[in-house]
């Protein structure tokens, strides 16, 4: 069969390799049609050189066609597969460093606190322009598979605004699986899970072997692990506190509450250093920064290993669901979706990350009812943050801004309101190139010249300079 798939952010070599082997690796889509997108022309040419290369090996035919153009790469696609990092590493500093300065310590700033709030105004703005850019060009009722970050935010825009028929797609759920299994000494295979909630606030409600519920054993099976309780702390602590295990790594989940990360000294009592994701201050962004040059570095050493042989796939949603639509084979996955009362006592309108079914009848998202209630606890008040960032991206409205801002559990704990906001004029100002409504409307002028203003009358608020966080490499 023959169909068209357009990778967006293309130059994500790991994700674009990652997924589109994924796809390939099913002999009925040898045929199919692959196009490659990116704003970064040095990226996306070595990116389609390595796929490329990998196609040659495995014997197919397919002729990637690469174009830094939005719309020729959208036309007539079928399926669309997100991957853009908006405002790319650049961006990204902005998202932690400045956060840092005025005391909010995050590990990654990619889906909720400061940094995700502001990375959800840059990538709002341009999913809405690739939503248009889909309606107009490819087929009527194209999927877009959304892998951007902040998940919720961007796939909620999407639906809600870009009226582009959207999943949100994360690996976090397979992740936690994989580690809760080991930990309990049973096959990953074996292991039967139905995890609900929101992106990367997603909770394993039900674990049952062979039949029998073993949902609370998993406690006792991470307090007997050594590794685990150094590494594992913050989800290990929610465990206790909420009695259910939470899908995201240690240092994800640290900066999406308010306990753990509020307080320099204490910080190191919650996180390991052992890993990035296990909770360093800034890690990530140290990662993204060591790997800048990797496609100079490291490109033609990759050039001269073997390809990837297809056959073996990663646990990515993607070309399950590809496969399930085109094909009926019935694949069940945990997706992000509307909630539309999947979740009885979640908002109706918001994103909920739950288990769905992909095959020949569509997208089938089942009733689940009501969360455990400190989980939806939690959740709520995440959804609440994820709205107003989504409102105020779509609006560009400084207040919303603001009580997206005031209202994240991390960053309300640690600044007061004008904190706040004079942190949240530095970030505007920082991201005004990758914020056109924004610019449009004069709001980043306003920010500007109400931090002028503060410096000249002397009532702008002191920050940090150069402070790396409670613990960095």
């Amino acid at each position: 069969m023959s169909f068209r798939i357009t990778f967006i952010g293309a130059g994500s070599l790991t994700f674009t390799r990652t997924l589109l082997s994924d796809i390939l690796a099913n002999p009925e889509f040898a045929d199919i049609d692959v196009v490659f997108h990116d704003i970064d022309e040095r990226n996306l040419e070595m990116v389609t050189k390595v796929c490329q290369r990998d196609i040659e090996a495995n014997g197919l035919n397919i002729k990637i066609k690469a174009t830094l153009n939005r719309k020729e790469a959208l036309e007539g696609a079928k399926y669309v597969i997100n991957t853009a990092r908006i405002g790319k590493l650049e961006g990204f500093e902005t998202d932690v460093n400045i956060p840092l300065e005025y005391g909010v310590d995050q590990c990654v700033g990619d889906t909720l606190c400061a940094g995700g709030i502001m990375y959800g105004q840059r990538g709002v703005s341009a999913i809405l322009d690739f939503c248009e850019d889909i309606k107009s060009c490819a087929l009527p009722g194209a999927l877009l598979l959304n892998y951007g970050n902040p998940n919720a935010m961007l796939t909620w825009a999407a639906n809600k605004y870009g009226k582009v028929k959207t999943l949100g797609l994360c690996h976090g759920v397979q992740g936690g699986h994989a580690q809760i299994a080991d930990a309990l000494g049973i096959p990953k295979s074996e292991l039967d899970y139905s995890c609900v909630g929101i992106n990367h606030q997603t909770w394993y409600v039900k674990l049952s072997h062979n039949g029998v519920d073993v949902t609370g054993k998993v406690l006792e099976a991470y307090e007997k692990n050594e590794h685990l309780m150094a590494t594992e702390k913050v989800r290990i602590d929610m465990l206790k506190r909420f009695g259910y295990y939470s899908t995201e790594s240690n240092g994800h989940l640290s900066e999406y509450v308010s306990w753990y990360r509020k307080r320099p000294n204490e910080i190191k009592d919650w996180i390991s250093m052992e890993n990035w994701h296990n909770g360093e201050s800034g890690g990530y962004l140290r990662v993204c920064r060591e790997g800048r040059e990797w496609f100079v570095t490291e490109f033609p050493k990759l050039m001269s290993d073997p390809p990837i042989k297809y056959g073996n796939r990663s646990s990515e949603h993607g070309s399950y669901i590809i496969e399930g639509l085109e094909l009926g084979h019935v694949y069940r996955g945990h997706f992000n979706v509307m909630n539309n009362g999947t979740v009885t006592n979640l908002p109706d309108e918001c994103v909920v990350e739950v288990p769905c079914y992909a095959d020949k009848n569509g997208i089938s998202v089942p009733k689940f009812g009501d969360l455990p209630l400190g989980c939806a606890a939690v959740c709520s008040q995440s959804i609440w943050v994820q709205r107003l960032a989504v409102e105020a991206a779509v609006a560009a409205d400084i207040q919303l801004l603001r009580q997206a801002m005031m209202m994240d559990p991390l960053t309300g704990a640690v600044l007061n309101t004008p904190e706040i906001c004079q942190m949240t004029d530095e970030m505007l100002i920082a991201c005004e190139k990758w914020l056109p409504r924004w610019q449009k409307n004069g709001e980043i002028e306003r920010a500007k010249k109400r931090i002028a203003d503060a410096k000249a009358n002397g009532t702008f608020i002191p920050t940090n300079k150069g402070y790396k966080g409670a613990c960095h490499k």
